[in-house]
């Protein structure tokens, strides 16, 4: 359990910020002192002028250098974009709770937007040699992240790499691969893929759920989604009992 302090950062400034897609940009943020931060865990933002914060899947931590991927959608991410280097900014975290690391063969999944915490686990099981095999998926070469450093890559157009959706690899390369675990973010549709070929193969999956997120911290009941447990239906928040999730405990709709 990570201890409500350990969860707040007041001073922290931007280091670093670049495009590195045509829709997505990395922001490194320097905190005065160094973070933990495991994988699947998110910092949450104040935006000028917008009363909620907005959350961001940690893609990177170096020595007290959180780095974020953004893909601008909104005003809070457009404020976020505006900022420039050494302006201060307001940050809370680390929140939610974390991939749990194993000493398994792993299949890393990510789509879109979710390459950001897989991009930081796979740092995490390179660290401790752990082997694993990383499937990223985008909609084109447009949307492709510079700095992502993947072993497959597929596009919904054939742009770049393999032509398709990631939703059409996942299963032969679970059966060319056989992996022992499989970590993985992005929509619904391919999170929940990847838990029906778990159960179907009898492999563990660990999922990082996408979910809009109000308070951050559990409070308003914004971001719930039902999981079974102890053989009942209960509800979680996505903010603080997850982002990461079994995926054969989450009641896929």
């Amino acid at each position: 359990m990570i201890k409500e302090e350990e969860k707040k950062i007041y001073k922290a400034k931007i280091v670093k910020r670049e495009q590195v897609s045509e829709s997505s940009f990395f922001v490194e943020i320097e905190c005065d002192k160094p973070v933990e931060v495991k994988a699947g865990q998110f910092i949450s933002i104040y935006c000028e002028g917008l009363t909620l914060r907005r959350p961001f899947s940690v893609f990177s931590n170096n020595n007290g250098r959180i780095g974020i991927l953004i893909k601008e959608r909104g005003k809070g991410t457009k404020f976020i974009k505006s900022l420039k280097e050494n302006e201060a900014v307001d940050i809370i975290g680390p929140l939610g709770n974390h991939f749990n690391i194993e000493n398994k063969k792993s299949l890393l999944v990510g789509a879109g937007i979710g390459v950001a915490p897989i991009s930081y686990l796979k740092t995490k099981l390179d660290e401790k040699n752990i082997e694993n095999l990383f499937l990223a998926g985008f909609l084109n070469k447009e949307e492709i992240p510079q700095n992502i450093k993947s072993d497959f890559i597929c596009t919904d157009d054939g742009s770049f790499g393999e032509k398709g959706s990631v939703l059409n690899y996942i299963g032969v390369i679970i059966n060319e691969y056989r992996p022992e675990v499989i970590y993985a973010c992005g929509p619904y549709i391919v999170l929940k893929l990847i838990a029906e070929l778990g159960e179907r193969y009898g492999i563990e999956t660990q999922v990082a759920m996408e979910k809009v997120m109000a308070c951050g911290i559990g409070v308003c009941r914004g971001c719930v989604i039902d999981i079974k447990k102890d053989g009942k239906v209960i509800n979680a928040t996505v903010c603080k009992d997850g982002p990461v999730f079994k995926g054969s405990e989450v009641v896929w709709q």
